[in-house]
């Protein structure tokens, strides 16, 4: 946390007060990339004749487990906040671009013992140091518990093998695993639209979960607590 951040005034004037207390997360997904892609038939895709649209796309071998590396993506949290005084809500959004990971897809559709998403929470940052500096401290205690991580078991709506076609096609799913955030481990489903083109997927993943699933607590304003 950056020195001079007042946490006790950002409890006095902010708090998370939507009905359920809802966090939504995103993971927006430009660079997945299959290692060991082939130009299509073996050779190098050669350059599209004048009005036969593009030349097809790198693919790789179905038969074998896709290894995924993600090269290339931002995570986001949203949640409903309520400056005291004020009587509408306004939406709170953080981002952090330090994502990691690896996807390994069998051809059967499960997932290689490597698959797993890191998300730094330290890094997370939105328009207001005064509330980035009370998320890192006192809701996700960054310091003690530094990531987000998710291990993907299942999904539902992708086929198996993931398919490898020379041209652009979209996909639409369902991804799910267990999600670990500030110790506690849950499963969680993340919705999937995104687009596979050859060996490389793009994509928007978005789930939501209660504060109370991960034992988070939420801001408050000072005339509901003891502080």
């Amino acid at each position: 946390m950056k020195e001079g951040v007042d946490l006790k005034r950002y409890i006095t004037t902010a708090a998370w007060v939507a009905g359920v207390g809802l966090v939504s997360v995103q993971l927006l997904v430009t660079g997945l990339h299959a290692q060991g892609a082939a130009a299509p038939q073996g050779g190098a895709p050669a350059a599209p004749a004048a009005g036969r649209g593009p030349a097809p796309l790198p693919t790789f071998d179905t038969s074998k487990p896709a290894k995924l590396d993600l090269t290339m993506a931002t995570a986001r949290y949203r949640v409903k906040e309520q400056l005291v005084g004020v009587s509408f809500m306004n939406d709170a959004v953080g981002t952090t671009d330090k994502v990691t990971g690896t996807l390994v897809i069998m051809p059967n559709g499960s997932f290689g013992p490597q698959s797993k998403l890191t998300v730094d929470m330290k890094s997370l940052n939105s328009d207001q140091e005064l509330r980035d500096g009370y998320i890192r401290t006192r809701v996700l205690d960054a310091e003690k518990f530094p990531t987000l991580e998710f291990v993907p078991r299942r999904t539902q709506g992708l086929p198996a093998p993931l398919p490898s076609q020379p041209t652009a096609q979209a996909l639409g799913f369902q991804l799910i695993g267990d999600m670990t955030l500030k110790g506690d481990t849950k499963e969680v489903t993340f919705n999937i639209a995104g687009t596979l083109r050859g060996a490389t997927v793009a994509g928007v993943a978005t789930t939501s979960f209660k504060f109370q699933d991960f034992n988070l607590p939420k801001p408050r304003s000072e005339e509901h607590t003891s502080e």
